[in-house]
């Protein structure tokens, strides 16, 4: 285990060359700054590539209609208005032979069966094997029912757990599910049939003032989710942040920038009021700004499973949620302009991707847990308390669905453009665990990508389970249950699979000619003094 830093031990680092030894990361040949390490240099490299790159962007409208299930929270909710569209965001790119094709959903969560099918009818129609795609959720919990109970999930179980599952829980609408698929296809299918020659850059900016670790250490020992604004018991944060906002931009053969993929972490919860794609919304209006109402922005949502936009120790009253989506957006959003502006390109890229599945165990509740949550569960949650009768239907869910399925087989899948590599798995993932994977990882630029392929919930460190532990991210739900060790595991899983692959060059930007010729005539010139009159 890395190392605590303090703060200023820690902004020392940052801002020195130390920082890369220290945190164990890739060090740079000579002359290089690696993208996901300085968003503001242009970075050596000689373009050796054989295949030229291809590429297209696509979008889709995948709102809910109001009055569906907005999803989350473990209860039944509806959407009552609107205020931006939830969209299917797709980047496809060939280099020779080799085809890879990213989706990004404005969902909560993406469940394997009904991913399967959609990679399935995209491999069909649109000749591009279903281990080449990648469907990932930005996490929006203001967008459509696609999660969290799923269709016939429960039809195994007995009457009542049935009746906790389809009537008093969050579930997926199938309506709306066949819907989105059938949009994902069409909207993938014009995205594949639109490949054409383009250029890359990959790189990364930096954004640190919109995103906040929410796991404190306290007073008493324990470590809190949210523990409230500014409460004296707070001790210290638990848990990093990642400040990188990566980026892999596209630009057609007149210079044009077709479209990007942007992956920062942080939970999309600031909810500006009504069916929207949360903060992604304001993030691709940012960069529309710059780039054209053409280009499309597919979002991949980082480590961000203990980290959101609420500040704790805001000495200042929050802001409302249409204020928090349009600061964290478009915050973000500045730093991609600023970093898409700056990027070399290069137009022969090697592409690549890989998979693989790695079972692990649930835990699931004791039986005295059990019996507990039954009498909860009996009775209504204004006898119990609300917070303790969820959790208890929770408990009796699990409880069922666990003991049926004690194994979750979860897929992994790395996907490679070039020298930057987007690391996938489908959980919420811990950002201490993502910035493993990208301290450890031969790319220079590692970008994890989160509630993808599938959902299987919070996976926190090994450490938020030990003593000093606890929170709401390690409770027990028919929702997260993995294995206490499934954060190490798939950070190993995955690195295994990184390094099946190798970083292509870095792009570099044209050298400018040497000197030729004179100054500027305007400029060369020595001091005019004149005189005062």
């Amino acid at each position: 285990m890395k190392k605590k830093l303090n703060p200023s031990r820690r902004k020392f680092l940052r801002n020195t060359g130390l920082a890369a030894g220290y945190f164990s990361l890739s060090s740079p040949l000579t002359g290089q700054i690696l993208p996901n390490k300085d968003p503001s240099t242009h970075y050596t490299g000689t373009d050796q590539a054989p295949n030229r790159v291809k590429a297209a962007f696509a979008e889709g409208d995948i709102s809910p209609e109001l009055g569906m299930e907005q999803p989350g929270n473990y209860g039944k909710q509806y959407h009552r208005s609107f205020h931006d569209p939830c969209k299917v965001r797709i980047a496809a790119f060939q280099s020779g032979q080799n085809k890879v094709l990213i989706v990004s959903l404005d969902a909560l969560a993406v469940y394997r069966p009904w991913v399967d099918e959609v990679k399935r009818s995209i491999q069909e129609k649109g000749g591009i094997d279903a281990e080449k795609i990648l469907v990932s959720a930005s996490h929006s919990h203001s967008s459509g029912p696609t999660a969290m109970v799923q269709p016939g999930q429960y039809d195994r179980s007995d009457a009542f757990i049935q009746q906790l599952a389809y009537s008093q829980s969050s579930c997926a609408d199938p309506t709306y599910l066949k819907q989105v698929k059938d949009i994902t296809l069409t909207t993938a299918l014009r995205a594949l049939e639109n490949l054409r020659d383009a250029s890359l850059g990959i790189g990364s900016g930096r954004e640190e003032k919109v995103a906040f670790n929410r796991r404190f250490r306290m007073k008493n020992g324990r470590t809190f989710t949210h523990p409230g604004q500014l409460n004296p018991d707070i001790v210290d944060v638990a848990g990093p942040i990642d400040p990188e906002v990566g980026v892999i931009g596209s630009w057609d053969a007149e210079g044009k920038c077709m479209g990007c993929l942007v992956n920062y972490a942080c939970h999309t919860t600031t909810n500006p009021g009504g069916i929207s794609a949360n903060w992604v919304y304001y993030m691709e209006q940012t960069i529309r700004g710059a780039f054209g109402s053409d280009c499309v922005v597919v979002f991949l949502q980082g480590a961000s499973g203990d980290v959101t936009q609420v500040n704790n120790r805001n000495p200042n009253v929050n802001p409302s949620g249409e204020e928090w989506a349009r600061l964290v957006g478009a915050s973000v959003g500045a730093e991609v302009v600023k970093t898409l502006l700056l990027l070399p390109r290069a137009s022969h890229v090697k592409i690549e991707s890989k998979q693989l599945i790695l079972p692990l165990k649930r835990r699931v509740p004791t039986e005295a847990g059990v019996r507990e949550s039954l009498q909860l569960a009996q009775q209504s949650p204004e006898q119990v308390g609300k917070t303790n009768w969820i959790f208890a239907k929770e408990t009796l869910l699990l409880d069922s669905w666990g003991r049926q399925n004690p194994v979750h087989e979860v897929p992994l899948q790395v996907i490679q453009l070039g020298p930057a590599v987007l690391a996938a798995n489908p959980a919420e993932f811990f950002c201490e665990l993502g910035l493993q994977i990208k301290s450890e990882s031969p790319f220079p630029s590692t970008f994890p990508v989160t509630m993808a392929n599938d959902c299987v919930g919070y996976v926190p460190t090994r450490e938020a389970f030990g003593p000093q532990g606890g929170g709401y991210e390690t409770r027990l739900t028919s929702y997260s249950n993995l294995e206490i060790d499934a954060g190490p595991k798939i950070v190993a899983a995955s690195l295994e699979l990184i390094r099946q692959l190798a970083p292509g060059p870095i792009p570099e930007a044209p050298r400018a000619p040497n000197f030729q010729g004179r100054p500027w005539d305007y400029g060369n010139v020595p001091p005019e003094r004149g005189q005062v009159l």
